[in-house]
């Protein structure tokens, strides 16, 4: 069953859902910190004493702090320029997909599928400008 919610609904979700994005690696850090023993007087100083998985997982919260802020941008500006294609959909659902699928890549330690993923988020953000970009003009 194809989606039937307009194209401006869907660029304001994946916004919403990419934010929720940000959190799911912390909550992995969170754990780890937890297990530790959490040091509330200097908790940036446990990062060192962190199991490797969840010093990826906090590469892979700040990296989607980096990587929101231009996706945000893309769909708000797809979403003021009425883009309103299938591909605007595809781009923009397909950078929340893997985005969630980048974090476990990461986390789990996959180099290779991490990478890809940032790519195709890349590419989901991109299009989703040069799709601006071709409706203005």
């Amino acid at each position: 069953m194809p989606l039937s919610l307009p194209v401006s609904a869907i660029l304001i979700y994946s916004i919403a859902a990419a934010a929720v994005l940000i959190y799911v690696p912390f909550l992995v850090v969170g754990y780890a910190r937890f297990r530790l023993g959490y040091d509330m007087s200097a908790p940036r100083a446990m990062f060192d004493k962190l199991p490797a998985y969840a010093q990826r997982a906090t590469w892979a919260h700040q990296n989607s702090l980096e990587v929101f802020m231009i996706f945000a941008a893309a769909a708000l500006t797809a979403y003021v320029a009425g883009v309103d294609t299938p591909l605007a959909i595809l781009a923009a659902l397909a950078f929340v997909g893997a985005r969630l699928f980048y974090s476990i890549f990461y986390i789990l330690n996959i180099p290779m599928l991490r990478s890809l993923m940032f790519g195709i988020g890349s590419a989901g953000t991109a299009t989703l400008f040069v799709l601006s970009i071709m409706k203005i003009t």
